[in-house]
């Protein structure tokens, strides 16, 4: 006799396993802790194993819950797509979503597929600049929501996540090691003051050998080996690579990843994406306490 598994329960599962923890996953889903749990424990029992490793102060997925997260993501991927191709046709229009080069990866694709997915007739316009500039655009209402890269968010922001500015620089290059430091930066780059702190405050003497308004054009010089860079952790781009300095360059401080979306922005696509933006920090916050 066919068993059919609880789509609610996989959807629980997933999150739980995406955030790391049953509290966050409660709160994206807008349900009690109990409740998760409840749909937790009848999914395992309906499966006879267990899926989660509850012995730790985190959640870990065990083997047997590894092999059924990837069977969850495809069945929800499914579902999703087939609900939205026969219910979505009243959600069109446009979302425009801002984010600053160096954090479209690796979360963003992701985002916007699983959007497309359960919104197909949508379209999310996204636009690719510096935290300052999107800032000034969401004020004029040019876009709906955005992420920024700050040291705290301002009013109506959240923090997504918090992550360590790393040096950047060629493959196997050798321009970190001469001084003064030559840097590479966008002129509006957010980066630059605190890159620039650090170094004064450790008695290294710097220059800025090369400015640009394109992103591209730095990280072309900065892969040249004709300067350095800094980037948050996991952004760095092709033929880059962190500096392996060992102690020679001074520690960089954090910077932490903001979410804003305007107060206009209502209705069921407009929650979605704003969901799916959390769950993918959420998802990365959780990837980087299991590996420390």
């Amino acid at each position: 006799m066919a068993r059919n598994l609880d789509m609610t329960a996989l959807r629980s599962f997933v999150a739980v396993a995406d955030s790391g923890g049953v509290t966050r996953a409660a709160g994206y889903l807008n349900l009690t802790q109990s409740a998760v749990s409840m749909q937790l424990k009848r999914l395992e029992e309906s499966l006879d194993c267990k899926l989660l490793d509850r012995s730790s102060r985190t959640i870990s997925l065990t083997a047997q819950g590894e092999q059924m997260l990837s069977y969850a993501r495809r069945m929800l991927d499914l579902n999703d797509e087939a609900y939205a191709r026969l219910t979505a046709q009243e959600f069109e229009g446009e979302i425009v979503l801002g984010v600053p080069h160096d954090i479209v990866y690796p979360s963003i694709p992701q985002v916007l597929q699983q959007f497309h997915a359960a919104f197909p007739r949508m379209r999310v316009t996204l636009i690719s600049s510096f935290t300052k500039q999107l800032k000034e655009d969401f004020a004029r209402g040019e876009c709906d929501m955005f992420l920024g890269t700050e040291d705290a968010a301002d009013a109506g922001g959240e923090v997504l996540i918090e992550l360590p500015l790393v040096w950047v620089g060629a493959v196997d290059g050798i321009a970190w090691r001469q001084r003064p430091l030559r840097l590479a930066f966008e002129h509006r780059c957010v980066f630059r003051k605190s890159v620039q702190e650090a170094l004064d405050g450790a008695g290294i003497s710097w220059e800025m050998a090369i400015e640009s308004a394109q992103s591209r054009t730095i990280e072309a010089s900065v892969s040249a080996d004709l300067g350095v860079h800094a980037m948050l952790e996991g952004a760095t781009p092709p033929l880059c690579e962190p500096v392996r300095h060992g102690g020679a360059l001074p520690d960089l401080p954090s910077k932490k990843v903001t979410f804003y979306a305007s107060d206009l922005m209502k209705g069921e696509a407009a929650d979605r994406l704003r969901d799916l933006i959390r769950q993918a920090y959420a998802q990365r916050s959780a990837m980087r306490l299991a590996a420390q």
